[in-house]
Formats: structure tokens, sequence, C-alpha cells
């Protein structure tokens, strides 16, 4: 009996072998069958398919390398701030969905970056009484700020219902770690608190309306030219900010500074981003505005916003 055995291997995208078995024909004639792929005849071979190779698709390779610059950007500020007094920082971009926080539950005072919450509330009581802010209104808004007028923010605190007030309008902001004081600006917040503020200020699904939403940019984004600083410094030429930056200096921190900057930078279609820094135990005020800035840099020039 003539015995023809055939083996056959097909290799794989994943490296194994598959073996084709022996194959026995007990005919008379000595003749043999073959596999069709392996027949030899002179008849046209069938082709066999080869799996396609597949590897990350595009949105993962994307997400994988925004986690690189995250951990990257969490370098950096660990060690920035060996040498430098206590800051938070918290980034978050509309654009790809994504948020980075570093230190993002520590609390601070607010000093005067609470007067946009403030505004927030006004705005919200306003809505609520179906009519828009009254000049009366404006009148103190406007310098609370643009000039971070303390005077008018203290006479719009009141006005609205101090500390009882605005901490019930912070549960309608979703401001669930702010904590109002008496004395405004010594109210307790962290970055995270402050990002969820900002997103607030542009959430056409959130509870501030459009003409709202509208009354608070156009405040925000016409600071006076001394108040520009913070956030802006990360902002490109010809991209729009809005800014609200806070300092403070009290006995019971020994004199030290607490210098705050929160605000968004945006630029069409391409840039979407709300940055809130907060920093304490700043031996000045330029050393403080100068460490906020860095920061505020620094998110940039690893997120790639």
């Amino acid at each position: 009996m003539a015995i023809v055995a055939v083996a056959a291997a097909v290799v794989l995208g994943g490296g194994g072998l598959i073996y084709a078995g022996l194959h026995e024909d007990g005919g008379t004639d000595g003749g043999s069958v073959l596999p069709s792929a392996l027949d030899l005849s002179g008849g046209s071979p069938s082709p066999t398919a080869s799996p396609t190779p597949t590897g990350p698709s595009p949105e993962e390779l994307a997400e994988a390398e925004r986690a690189k610059r995250k951990k990257q950007l969490n370098a950096a500020l660990k060690k920035l701030s060996a040498s430098s007094p206590e800051f938070s920082v918290a980034v978050q971009d509309f654009k790809t969905g994504e948020t980075f926080t570093y230190r993002g539950d520590e609390h601070y005072d607010t000093a005067s970056i609470v007067k946009a919450q403030i505004l927030a509330c006004m705005l919200l009581k306003d809505q609520d009484a179906g009519r828009e802010p009254s000049a009366a209104e404006m009148t103190l808004a406007k310098p609370m700020i643009q000039l971070s007028d303390n005077n008018a923010t203290t006479s719009l605190f009141q006005r609205l219902g101090g500390k009882t007030a605005v901490g019930k309008c912070n549960k309608r902001l979703g401001l669930s770690d702010t904590v109002v004081n008496s004395s405004w600006g010594l109210t307790r917040t962290t970055v995270d608190d402050q990002i969820k503020l900002l997103a607030e200020f542009v959430d056409r699904k959130g509870p501030l309306d459009a003409d709202s939403r509208k009354v608070a940019f156009k405040l925000m984004s016409t600071v006076n030219s001394a108040q520009d600083w913070g956030v802006p410094a990360a902002a490109k030429p010809g991209e729009t900010f809005t800014v609200k930056n806070g300092w403070d200096t009290r006995s019971a921190d020994g004199g030290l500074w607490a210098i705050n900057t929160i605000g968004r930078i945006t630029s069409g279609s391409k840039v979407d981003v709300s940055v809130a820094v907060l920093s304490h135990n700043n031996k000045s005020f330029e050393g403080g505005t100068a460490l906020v800035e860095k920061i505020a840099k620094l998110t940039r020039q690893y997120l790639k916003y």
C-alpha cells in the first residue's frame, strides 16, 4: 500500500502554526489526494485569506498620548512643588473631554476669585425672578469683576443674602467642596470646584441661561489691564481669555500671600479650556503671581492644548 503523507503549515499573523494533517489514500492506482490549496497538478490554487493584523485605533493612540502627557505634567509639577509654596492646579479641556488635576481636593482661601462665584449667584437670582440684572446690580458687578473692587463685592454679597444665600447657590452650581464665609474672601475652595464653576459659565445645559452666560463672559473677558495676569499668561496671541484673580495676605498666615487665578482660554474650534490655579504661603505678591503663571504655562506646555 502506498502511503503519501502531506503536511502543510500556514503561518498566521499571531505567530501560531496550523498543520493540515496527514492524508492516506488506499486506492489501487497508488495515487493520492492533496488538499486543494496544495494541489500541484497544474490547476490554479485557491487563495487562502490571511487575517489582517490589528493594532490600536487612532482613538486609543490619542488616549495613550494624553495619558503620557498627564504623567509628564504631574512629574514636572511635583518637581516644582519641592522648591515652591504649596499650590494646586486643574485643567478641563472641552475639546478632548479630558480633565487634569494636581492636588485637586486641597483647600485654599479664595480671596477675590470668589467674586466670579458671587456673580454667578446674582445671575441665578435674577433668572429665578424672571428678569435681567438691574442697573443697580450691574453697577456693583462690573467693578467687582473688572476692577476686583472689594466695596462693590461686599454690597452685592449682602444684597444677595450673604453667606447663607451664596451657600445655597453653590449647590446649584455643583460646588460641593466650597465653604462660604461671611467674610467672603475667606471662603474655602478647591481647584476641582473652581473648574466646575468655570464650566457652568459655558454649559448650555447648566443652570445659567444664555443671557447670564453672556453677561459673565463679557465681564470676565474685559478686566482691567492690571487684572489680566495669571491664566492669560498661558494664552497665545489672538486667543480669547476670561479671568478672575485673587490675592490676599493676613497675619494668621504670618503675612504670607494667597495668590489664585481662574479663567478660560478659547480659540475658535482649536482651543477650549478652563484653568484654575490656587496657591498660598507665597512670600510676596510678585512671587505668587509668577508662580501661578508658571504653573498655567506648564499645563499648556505638557497637555498641548
